[in-house]
Parts: structure tokens; sequence; C-alpha cells
């Protein structure tokens, strides 16, 4: 029975961050990625770009900018969508300024969460306090840095979170709004991204555009099992406690998808408030702060069924995604959040239909670790790519 409780225990912290792990195989999705032209008139319009003065902006850049584009959502529909533009200071090279489109990890739902809104003392800038430092870096070494904040963060409507084929959207689209922008940003890029961003970058890796030219992709602990996480807390599981806050995340990411799904309807009257604080004005770490005193046993009701939630997240798993561009995915060994494991399992899955894939770990690294740990790797990727040398792959 102890070793029944202690695999338990693991199990469950091994959800945190929507991770994957070993014990728990991700339900192939056979995920469909956007299969995009030059793109419509309606996808990547610039609607309105001014100063960025917050902590968004980037110390490296000779220019950084907020801006509005046009791009589409989850069912097609055509949606509005904030983000940041950071261009680097000197002269572009032949061809324009290379872009890197980057793809925020989990910051929750509210419109506060959205990046480009970010402040020193902000709800969020535990985690962009991270990745702001790492794209400064990505300026500095002469890329020009565009960051969405997804289709709802900051914008009209929800955050469906973990949607691929949204997230891949909005990645793309920034690109195109950015070159209009400024005419020394160039058509070739790549996409990075963290965590739910990790797996947006695997999503994004498998669109194909003419108007722009993505030329590889870089994925840093890529999200994974999502649907379990709620599997683990409606068990009680030892140690499920730490996968609350992303719990009300991922009910409120379903909701944005499918409005029909309501999470209130799955939750105690002592759970439903932090549902609906996620949707309003609470982000990731406000979110832990609210449940550290809710036991399991008062999360959800004793008759939920979660069978949409997990068809839901299931279909949004990386598995079965066709890779069309050079890929490099990175891990913390010492993540406990999204496992090596797991992120293997993806990296062995993708490796079936495209081999060009590389694997690279970072001893000692953690989960949020793991995005500075990588960046000399992942710019060199970058940099050997942009020259038509691709490092050996794994596959």
């Amino acid at each position: 029975m102890r070793a029944v409780r202690r695999r338990a225990a693991g199990i469950a912290a091994a959800a945190i961050a929507c991770a994957g792990t070993a014990g728990i195989a991700a339900v192939p999705a056979q995920a469909q990625a956007p299969e995009q032209a030059a793109g419509p008139q309606h996808r990547g319009r610039l609607i309105a770009v001014g100063p960025l003065t917050n902590a968004a902006a980037l110390p490296a850049a000779s220019a950084n900018r907020k801006i509005t584009y046009t791009s589409e959502g989850v069912g097609g529909r055509r949606i509005v969508v904030t983000g940041t533009v950071a261009v680097p200071k000197g002269t572009p090279p032949r061809g324009g300024w290379p872009v890197l489109s980057w793809a925020h990890g989990t910051t929750g739902t509210a419109d506060v969460c959205a990046p480009s809104a970010d402040t020193a003392t902000g709800p969020a800038h535990d985690y962009l306090s991270i990745t702001e430092s790492y794209l400064n870096r990505w300026v500095s070494n002469g890329f020009a840095v565009v960051q969405t904040d997804y289709e709802g963060l900051g914008t009209p409507g929800g955050h469906p979170y973990m949607h691929g084929v949204s997230e891949a959207n909005t990645v793309l689209d920034i690109v195109r709004a950015a070159r209009r922008t400024d005419r020394r940003i160039g058509r070739d890029w790549f996409v990075a991204g963290h965590s739910q961003g990790g797996q947006a970058a695997l999503y994004t890796a498998a669109t194909r555009q003419r108007d722009v030219r993505l030329k590889g992709a870089v994925s840093i602990a890529p999200g994974s099992n999502m649907s379990q996480t709620a599997v683990y807390v409606k068990a009680q599981y030892p140690g499920a406690e730490a996968a609350l806050p992303f719990l009300f995340v991922l009910l409120n990411g379903a909701h944005a998808a499918d409005p029909s799904f309501v999470p209130e309807d799955l939750l105690t009257t002592d759970a439903a408030p932090l549902a609906k604080a996620g949707r309003t004005n609470a982000c990731l770490a406000q979110l832990r702060e609210l449940g550290a005193n809710l036991p399991l046993s008062k999360v959800f009701r004793p008759d939920t069924d979660l069978t949409r939630f997990e068809a839901y997240y299931n279909s949004q798993e990386a598995l079965g995604l066709n890779l069309k561009v050079p890929t490099l995915v990175a891990q913390g060994t010492a993540d406990t959040s999204v496992t090596p494991a797991a992120t293997k399992n993806i990296v062995n899955d993708l490796c079936k239909r495209y081999p060009n894939i590389t694997y690279r770990t970072f001893d000692g690294a953690d989960h949020r670790a793991s995005v500075t740990a990588s960046f000399e790797t992942s710019l060199a990727f970058a940099q050997s790519v942009r020259v038509g040398r691709t490092p050996e792959p794994t596959c």
C-alpha cells in the first residue's frame, strides 16, 4: 500500500504545469496543425501600434512597441490579438532582421496575465521576469523579438489555454503584423516557446506558409498530458495540491474553447470562486495562494464527470504532429513539472514522421531554469540553421 501511495504522489506532482509522466502515456491526439499559404487578408493585419514602456520592453532593443493585430482563433473565428515587438539596435543584415516569435508559458487565463501588460509588480511577473531576460538576449544577438499574448489574453473573449492551432495562428500572425511596423524586419523567422509555449512551438513547426519563412523551432519543456491534472486532483493523490492552480487554468481554457463546458458545473461551492477568479483577476501565482487552504476533497462535486475535459485536452497533445522545419527540443533534467520522460515520449513520437529533431537536456535545470539554461544552445541552433547547417538530429 505504501508503494502505491508513493507512486500516486509522484504522478500527482508530475501533473503540475500540464506535465506528462513516464507512468501514464499521453493519448495520441492525431493533432492537426493549420496549413497556410500566403496569409488571408484577415490574418496578420496590423490594427494598432504604440510605444511599450512597461516591464515587457526589452532594454537591448532600439524600439519596443505594443501592437494589436488580427488572427484566427478556435473554430476559425476571426479574432483580435495583442503582442509586443522589439527591434535590435544597429544596421540589419541583408534581408532584414531575422525574427524570433516567442510563445510564452503558462501565466493564466485572465486579461491581466497577458505578457504585454506586465509590470515590475504585475501578477505574472514572477514568471515573465525570467522570459523577458531571456528574450532580451535574443535582441542583443540581432533578432527582432515578437511575443503574442495568444487568443483572449488582454482582448475580448476567453483564453483557450493549450489550444494548439489557435496558439500557432497567433504566433505566426504576429510575425506578419510586425513586418508592417518596421521594414527592417525580415521574412526569415524562428519560433521558440516554453511549457505551454513549448507545445505551441511544436504546433507552429507543423505549419506551412509562403509569405514568411519559418526556418526552425525551439521547444523548451513542452506541456503534455494536460487531462491528467484533473484526474489526479479528483483522486486526491498525495501531492496533488500543487497541481490546483493549473487545474483552474485548464478548466477555464476548456470553457473558452467551448463555452458549453462550464467549470462551475464540475466544482463545489468552495472551489467555484477560484475558477471565476482565474477568468477575471488572478494569474497562476494568485491562484496558488487562493487554493492554498482548499482541501482536495472540496474541489470536485462527487458526481463530476471529466469525460469532456479529458477529451478536449487529449485532442491538444502534440503527439501526431507532422513537423516541417528543423526543431530543437530542450529539457531540464531536474524538471518535475514537465518530466524528461514525458518530453522524450513526445520526441520519440515526432521522430516517426520527421527526422530533423534535436533533443538536448540540461543537467540540474528545473522547469523555469530550463529557459535560461537552454539559451546558448538555442541561439547556436538558430544561427546554424540560418546558414544551412543543421545540428545532428536525435531521430
